[in-house]
């Protein structure tokens, strides 16, 4: 087999480093799998990128290009919309690797054009990093089920009219995807039902098969070597909270996690605790609780993850809609306990008071008993610990998760 992974990135975001570990993981069981990308970041030559300058001057542009018509939108809110519109021949580009197989991840900031995705002329496996392919151009949709139906007047736009720019890209979809050999995978139980309820993709086959992990990377260290070497209090309770755009992106939920920290400041047990942010810097308005907050800023590497999650007592993730999020896969997998909202596809990987606890969603104060529940004994959280490798370790390593994708190619191809 000769599956071509295709995303914008190899790097800098969840759904980047979720399509770099399956093309890792495909590579690792003996799957000739290479990757094509808009912006390649790493040395690896299985993935391939445009090299000259004017394939890299366009890259740069594009997303401007396609995020043009979003900034027409004056009462827009600051969620991502990703009309991809703008015109890339990447179909020749494709053809000339002839894979086997086209592996479609997330593709936006202007890299592969919706009308593009007919000319591969080959079987296409999708994987939904978000709920974009299904939707008129909004990445997560929070309360909005137009894309059900169909899309228009759309709320992220702050649109009122039904012919709009969300209404334009569900009908370009719509027309363009009509025909094509797609299979759907998600990562999670609950964004496999949102495709299977939406107008776009409700006939489409869709498999379920989860982000995955090197779990030989990803693994506990020794509590005080791990603060130790990130100069963290050896003897306070560490509460840890990290995202892409962490304290930015209100997706993330971080004004719960600081509701969250302002009601454990009042409880007794909680005067030695800390919270620790990474993905952020500390903001220049930074809203005061009674609790001291630590900002790490970026942290990048595998290594220094482990670090950090291993250095927690607990791992809180707020999110408002959540696919699968990887900081979640990646604290279980260090044996940290999660306490997250209930919503999305996070209850996949967390098992309510097992290997961590399932907070009313938008609940701030839940929230902050789920986080003095998992800390409450040092008996109780030590199986926490324990299950929650187990979990990792039965249901998300990396070489697990590769041979589900190469046993669905394999029954594509043979079918075709």
């Amino acid at each position: 087999m000769k599956p071509l992974i295709i995303n914008t990135s190899d790097d800098n975001g969840g759904a980047h480093i979720g399509t770099y570990r399956i093309f890792k993981g495909l590579r690792t069981i003996g799957v000739d799998a290479r990757m094509y990308v808009q912006y390649k970041t790493r040395s690896d030559p299985a993935i391939i990128a445009g090299t000259s300058k004017i394939e890299k001057f366009l890259s740069f542009v594009r997303p401007f290009i396609d995020d043009y018509p979003v900034t027409r939108y004056e009462n827009r809110t600051t969620a991502l919309v990703s009309p991809a519109w703008v015109p890339h021949s990447v179909a020749k580009k494709i053809i000339r690797l002839n894979p086997d197989l086209i592996h479609l991840n997330w593709i936006c900031q202007g890299f592969i054009p919706v009308s593009e995705i007919k000319k591969f002329r080959k079987p296409i496996v999708w994987t939904l990093h978000d709920m974009w392919p299904f939707t008129g151009g909004c990445h997560y949709t929070d309360q909005c089920l137009k894309y059900e139906q169909r899309c228009g007047a759309c709320p992220q736009l702050g649109s009122e009219k039904n012919h709009d720019l969300s209404s334009w890209v569900w009908r370009r979809k719509k027309r363009h995807w009509m025909d094509l050999d797609l299979t759907i995978v998600s990562p999670s139980r609950w964004i496999a039902d949102c495709a299977q309820k939406s107008s776009l993709f409700k006939n489409r086959k869709i498999v379920i098969i989860p982000y995955g992990l090197d779990l030989d990377r990803y693994k506990p260290v020794d509590k005080t070597i791990a603060r130790s070497l990130l100069n963290i209090p050896l003897h306070k309770k560490i509460l840890l909270f990290g995202a892409v755009s962490a304290t930015s992106d209100t997706r993330k939920g971080f004004r719960y996690l600081l509701g969250a920290l302002d009601h454990l400041s009042h409880n007794r047990e909680f005067g030695d605790a800390e919270a620790v942010v990474f993905g952020s810097e500390k903001p220049e308005n930074e809203i005061k609780t009674g609790m001291k907050v630590n900002y790490l800023g970026n942290v990048t590497g595998d290594l220094a993850l482990s670090l950090v999650y291993s250095a927690a007592d607990v791992f809180i993730a707020p999110s408002l809609q959540e696919n699968f999020g990887l900081t979640i896969l990646e604290s279980i997998a260090c044996g940290t306990p999660v306490v997250a909202f209930d919503v999305g596809g996070i209850p996949d990987m967390i098992d309510h008071k097992k290997n961590g606890y399932l907070a009313r969603p938008c609940d701030s104060k839940d929230l902050a008993d789920g986080i003095s529940w998992v800390l409450s004994d040092e008996k109780q959280w030590k199986s926490l610990s324990e299950n929650c490798r187990s979990k990792a370790e039965g249901n998300f390593e990396i070489s697990s998760v590769a041979r589900q994708y190469a046993d669905l190619y394999r029954e594509l191809l043979d079918t075709t």
